[in-house]
């Protein structure tokens, strides 16, 4: 499943990084003009506020972390931490976790040009299980407190939510926060709450939370380690929040060879992330989705990968844009194996494999009408195989999505034919291109609810 990328273009830290991944540059058009008449870069040095050129060093910094005989001792979320904040401080490198069980109390926060980097499937982190308590006290959204019924299952340290209602929209309210300080049944928080946190608005704390995260950071890998979200003993937090990864208005960021496996919500969850790369990864088994490229997200590459046994496969969220997901496998999953949507436009899905999904196998949702709908994308030489109940449908285009092209892709139905549809456009679907498709084993191939 592997295929050539552009090669790298700037000598960063990144660059040894993204080499692990099949090399990609992340260096911006309008930082470098190809051909704008400044002379080449042939001899880089490290110069103050340089980030484009820098010297390929032959040794960066690298911490080990790890049970035993390593250079930061111990098995928790603090001591994978206490590596990553070091590792940033003096600029970036790699924090190296060795062979072992590592069990998160609370998230590991990522930093800036800093990789990640475990043994394979001998590196596992664990979510410990989750508790939950109501609120005692009423805090405003000014405090930086809060105070709970029953205070046993948390200590100092702890990652949390907060949820409940907002008192004046009734809408959700979802605040993740650190415990940091407490005084019996009463916990300060590493940051302000605001909004208003009352008992009224029914509000309670779960020890819930993303396993590795970051917000508002560039430039970083985490490669080569399984995380285990013990879905069976903790409570729903969905992708919007959480995940075995969840990050949030990051760029520049590598994925690569992570087994993310049994979290309750989504596996690999990014929201307004652009450049991310997710290579060869493993998302299966979660309550939620597989991968999550979220809201706002530009040019996601999404390069073999295996989605199984999630809600969906690959989840295209709100105005994806310029994507790439190719030579994926999406396995039994309960919804549609790839889902596209929400203002998902000039995206290719190609030569992925879809099989055995609980609904659909390639979803166009409708969304909420005209202007909102998933246009321009190419869905290209994809395999799509058993697809839904007694009246499921291989490639499902509604609402009104229109100037798409499905071209070289082979549908196929290895049951009884049934009620089964190879390719259905809903009645509002504007142009959407067919050119060799390949489809065998369907009650009906096409069915075309189009006015005329």
């Amino acid at each position: 499943m592997s295929s050539s990328h552009q090669p790298v273009s700037r000598r960063t830290w990144l660059q040894s990084t993204l080499a692990a991944a099949g090399g990609w540059s992340v260096l911006s058009s309008q930082t470098l003009s190809a051909g704008d008449g400044r002379p080449p870069v042939t001899s880089p040095r490290a110069t103050s506020g340089d980030v484009a050129f820098e010297p390929n060093w032959d040794e960066r910094l690298t911490v080990t972390v790890g049970p035993k005989e390593a250079q930061l001792v111990g098995t928790d979320d603090k001591v994978i931490q206490a590596a990553v904040d070091y590792v940033a401080r003096l600029g970036g490198g790699t924090v190296q976790l060795l062979p072992g069980t590592y069990r998160l109390r609370n998230a590991v926060w990522m930093a800036s040009h800093v990789r990640l980097q475990g043994a394979g499937a001998e590196t596992i982190l664990i979510k410990e299980p989750s508790v939950r308590t109501k609120i005692a006290a009423d805090s405003d959204w000014y405090d930086q407190e809060i105070t709970l019924s029953d205070a046993s299952g948390f200590k100092v340290g702890d990652g949390i939510c907060i949820q409940g209602k907002n008192a004046h929209s009734n809408a959700a309210l979802v605040i993740k926060r650190t415990l940091v300080a407490r005084s019996g049944k009463r916990f300060k928080l590493d940051r302000p709450l605001r909004e208003n946190v009352w008992k009224l608005a029914d509000a309670s704390v779960v020890s819930s939370f993303p396993m590795v995260t970051g917000e508002h950071i560039h430039d970083f890998a985490i490669e080569n380690l399984a995380l285990d979200g013990n879905r069976a003993n903790n409570e729903l937090l969905d992708g919007n929040h959480a995940g075995c990864i969840f990050l949030q208005d990051c760029r520049n960021i590598v994925l690569n060879k992570v087994d993310a496996h049994h979290y309750h919500g989504d596996g690999i969850s990014w929201q307004i992330c652009h450049d991310v790369q997710a290579i060869d990864c493993i998302s299966r088994e979660h309550s939620g989705l597989g991968l999550h490229p979220g809201s706002g997200s530009q040019r996601p590459l999404m390069r073999g990968n295996r989605l199984e046994n999630n809600d969906i496969g690959i989840f295209f969220c709100w105005g994806v844009k310029f994507g790439l997901a190719e030579n994926n496998l999406c396995l039994g999953n309960r919804g549609s194996g790839i889902s596209i949507g929400h203002r998902d436009t000039d995206n290719i899905v190609r030569n992925n494999e879809v099989r055995g999904s609980g609904k659909v196998g390639i979803l166009f949702r409708p969304e909420r009408g005209e202007g909102f709908s998933g246009d321009r994308n190419l869905i290209e030489k994809n395999t799509v195989i058993d697809s839904g109940a007694d009246d499921g449908i291989a490639i499902d285009v509604q609402g009104y999505t229109t100037a798409c092209r499905l071209e070289g892709n082979v549908l196929k139905e290895t049951r009884a034919p049934m009620q089964r549809v190879g390719v259905r456009f809903g009645e509002h679907v504007g142009q959407i291109d067919l050119a060799g498709n390949s489809l065998a084993g369907f009650g009906k191939e096409i069915v075309d609810l189009r006015k005329a």
